[in-house]
C-alpha cells in the first residue's frame, strides 16, 4: 500500500449560482510511498498548488472536491470531517509554503510558531517542549537556536525564515510533507542550502516529500518520480531520469526544450501560444492547439493515459518515441 494514493482527483472553483466552472484539478492520479521525493510540474495554473491544498482540504470557498478518492494510509481524506483533518494536518501532513512571510504570523515569536505543533500534534510541555523547539531549530541550521526562538519573523532573513517554516514543518512529526514551490523567493545560493537541507532532514527522519515547482533542475535534484500536469491533468509520469532521458510527451519535451544549455550558443525556445481558459476547454487534446505533433485526433477526441510497460505513463495520441538530445 502507498503511503498517499490520490485516484481521479477532480477539483472545481464554481462562480455565483454556478454561471462558470473552471476544471482546476481533472482527474488527477498518483501515488507516494513512503521516503519517496514525488514531483508535481507546470506552468503557472495549471492545478499543481490545488491538488496539494486538495490533499489537506484547505481549499478556497469556491472549490469543491467533485469527485476522487484521497487515500492516507488507506485512510480516505475526502470523507473526513474537518475536525478530523485538524488532526491530520501538521501530524501526519504537513506542508511548507512558498513565501513564508505569508506563513509565519509576525504578532508571534519563533519559539511560538514552532512549538504550536509539537505541543497540539506530540503532547509536549515545559522544557521537553523548549528542547524540542531548540532540536529543530539546529536541525534546520538556525545559528544560537536558543538566543533566535525569541525573535520575530522580521528580524530573520528570508532564507531564515523558509528555514523556520522548515522547522514548522517537522515539529509534529509527519509522515509527508507537501512542499509547495518553496524556493520561489530565495536566491540561487540560499535555494541550494535549503534543497540540501531539506535532503538531510528526509534522510534522517524517513518523511515523504511532494514537491511541487516549475523549475526542472529542482526536480533533476530532488525528485525520485514526477509528474508533468497541464490544464488540470498529469500528462506523464515517470522516473526522472526516464524523463528528462526520454520524455515521451509534446509538452515535457518542449519544457525541457525551453531551458537554456550551459556553453551553447542558440536562440531560447519557448512554447507558443497560451494555456487554455479552464472553464473552456477545447475539444480533444487540451494542448492540441501548442503541439507540433498534433493529429486530426488529437483535435477531436481526449486522449486516454497510456501505461509505459509499467514504467509510467502518458496521456496522448503521438507520444514521442525518440530520447531526447539533452544529456
Amino acid at each position: 500500500m502507498p503511503l498517499l494514493d490520490v485516484r481521479n482527483l477532480c477539483t472545481y472553483y464554481v462562480g455565483f449560482r454556478g454561471t462558470r466552472v473552471v476544471k482546476a484539478v481533472d482527474g488527477v492520479s498518483f501515488s507516494v510511498d513512503a521516503g519517496e521525493t514525488f514531483g508535481l510540474v507546470g506552468e503557472s495554473g495549471c492545478g499543481k498548488t490545488t491538488t496539494c491544498h486538495s490533499i489537506v482540504r484547505l481549499l478556497a470557498p469556491s472549490a469543491r472536491i467533485v469527485s476522487g478518492v484521497i487515500e492516507l494510509e488507506g485512510e480516505d481524506l475526502v470523507a473526513k470531517k474537518q475536525s478530523e483533518m485538524r488532526r491530520i494536518r501538521g501530524r501526519r501532513i504537513a506542508t511548507i509554503l512558498q513565501d513564508p512571510m505569508a506563513s509565519l504570523d509576525p504578532l508571534f515569536s519563533i519559539y511560538d510558531q514552532v512549538a504550536e505543533p509539537a505541543y497540539y500534534h506530540q503532547s509536549l510541555r515545559g522544557s521537553a517542549l523548549r528542547q524540542r523547539v531548540r532540536q529543530l531549530l539546529s536541525a534546520v541550521k538556525i545559528p544560537s537556536p536558543e538566543l533566535r526562538m525569541k525573535n520575530y519573523p522580521h528580524q530573520m532573513s528570508g532564507g531564515m525564515r523558509q528555514r523556520i517554516v522548515g522547522a514548522i514543518s517537522q515539529a509534529g512529526g509527519p509522515q509527508i510533507i507537501i512542499a509547495d514551490e518553496p524556493t520561489t523567493n530565495l536566491d540561487v545560493t540560499i535555494q541550494l542550502q535549503y534543497l540540501n537541507l531539506l535532503k538531510d532532514l528526509q534522510r534522517a527522519t524517513g518523511v515523504a516529500l511532494i514537491f511541487v515547482t516549475h523549475n526542472l533542475g529542482i526536480v533533476a535534484k530532488m525528485c525520485d518520480r514526477v509528474a508533468v500536469m497541464y490544464a488540470g491533468r498529469i500528462v506523464e509520469m515517470q522516473s526522472v531520469r526516464d524523463l528528462f532521458y526520454r520524455p515521451r510527451h509534446p509538452y515535457t519535451r518542449a519544457l525541457l526544450d525551453s531551458i537554456p544549455k550551459l556553453g551553447v550558443k542558440e536562440p531560447l525556445r519557448g512554447i507558443p501560444g497560451q494555456p487554455p481558459d479552464l472553464s473552456s476547454l477545447p475539444p480533444g487534446c487540451s494542448f492540441h492547439l501548442r503541439c507540433p505533433r498534433a493529429i486530426d485526433r488529437c483535435r477531436q477526441e481526449e486522449p486516454k493515459q497510456h501505461d509505459l510497460n509499467g514504467a509510467g505513463s502518458v496521456r496522448c495520441w503521438s507520444p514521442i518515441d525518440e530520447p531526447a538530445t539533452r544529456a
